[in-house]
């Protein structure tokens, strides 16, 4: 990738038995595959956590937006 500066790209994830798709741009999903890496999972795997998560706050962010969310607080818990 020569920039991060890419619209969002389309794929498809099962959570739960159900597929689903979720639009992030090619940084985010680069960042998904090496944060599922270092977790020992399937990228499905990982999406369905982070769905768990985001459906128990008070008011939940949308799929992609959760997948990003939890991105950052993955990234800046490696770096702390």
């Amino acid at each position: 990738m020569t920039t991060p500066y890419h619209p969002p790209v389309k794929r498809s994830v099962e959570i739960a038995g159900h597929k689903t798709s979720i639009s992030l741009e090619p940084l985010f999903w680069e960042l998904l595959k090496q944060a599922a890496a270092v977790e020992c999972v399937p990228i499905n795997a990982l999406v369905a956590r982070i769905d768990a998560e985001r459906i128990k706050a008070p008011v939940p962010p949308g799929l992609a937006s959760a997948v990003r969310l939890w991105l950052l607080g993955w990234l800046a818990g490696r770096m702390g």
